[in-house]
């Protein structure tokens, strides 16, 4: 059996090269799926990487806070009961793994998709353990999560660890949400952001719900306004890990960090209420 890689022509060292076609897929869905972005070797120590924060052996959970979490339940829910692993901000929190390969290679796409003068706003891991139903990440628009400024461009990456698939909880859009001239309504899980981090959208009749299942190595870029969640892990013996990063403007960043918002779910509340709110 020939294992093909369909990535190799396109990775060089820090880029992928992005195709015309992809390009346009972005613009039309606000998302793309692309595929080999990462070698099976490349790939080893990115999960070694992520193995190590999931392992606590690089950082303790203790001395972050808010940013390590269950993205289904409240900040009360103890460790053993977690269906969703959620580390905010890694590489602030082991700033050994600045620079690498994923950081140069998905930099490159940002560029290609967005423009110049994109930088890198936060990193986060997202990891659903086998036989996690509860694994469910609500419908939201990232927009909803951050203040509004000049300029909203973003490129989220979302690398899967894992072959990624409908039974452990792909991540699911809605093509074209992100065209929709308002962000959706979005109200807190749990009632308030100081319980919960997590802000759930609501599913319209005319939404059609297209499943992103991905190969380990593969991975998805989408906008800041698309739709999107994910179901809970039902497989039995799969996890399904995602290591995301987030670019936006220079500008976007600076302008976040003056108004104390770094992405932290340790941020100061009346900063992530703030959040969402376009000018009218």
């Amino acid at each position: 059996m020939v294992v093909t890689d369909p990535g190799a022509d396109r990775r060089k060292d820090g880029t992928y090269l992005v195709s015309e076609e992809e390009k346009q897929a972005f613009q039309k869905n606000g998302y793309v799926h692309l595929r080999g972005v990462f070698s099976e070797e490349e790939m080893k120590e990115l999960e070694r990487i992520y193995q190590l924060f999931l392992d606590r052996k690089v950082v303790d959970p203790a001395t972050l806070g808010k940013d390590f979490c269950d993205m289904s339940g409240d900040y009360t829910r103890p460790l053993s009961e977690f269906n969703i692993v959620n580390i905010m901000l890694p590489s602030k929190y082991h700033p050994a793994i600045k620079g690498n390969l994923y950081e140069q290679r998905s930099a490159s796409i940002a560029e290609q998709l967005c423009g110049p003068g994109m930088v890198m706003d936060y990193d986060q891991l997202l990891a659903k353990p086998p036989q996690k139903p509860g694994a469910v990440f609500q419908w939201h628009q990232d927009l909803a999560y951050w203040p509004i400024t000049a300029d909203t461009r973003t490129a989220s990456f979302w690398l899967a660890i894992d072959d990624s698939s409908i039974e452990n909880g792909c991540v699911r859009f809605v093509p074209g949400t992100h065209l929709e001239p308002d962000l959706r309504p979005h109200l807190p899980l749990h009632g308030d952001r100081e319980k919960s981090h997590t802000l759930v959208a609501a599913l319209q009749p005319q939404d059609q719900v297209v499943a992103a299942e991905i190969k380990r190595g593969d991975l998805t870029v989408h906008h800041e306004r698309v739709l999107h969640g994910s179901a809970g892990n039902d497989s039995t013996t799969s996890w399904r890990r995602a290591y995301v990063i987030a670019y936006r403007s220079k500008e976007t960043v600076d302008e976040e960090r003056r108004r104390g918002f770094t992405h932290s779910h340790n941020d100061a509340l009346q900063v992530l209420n703030s959040v969402g709110k376009e000018e009218v």
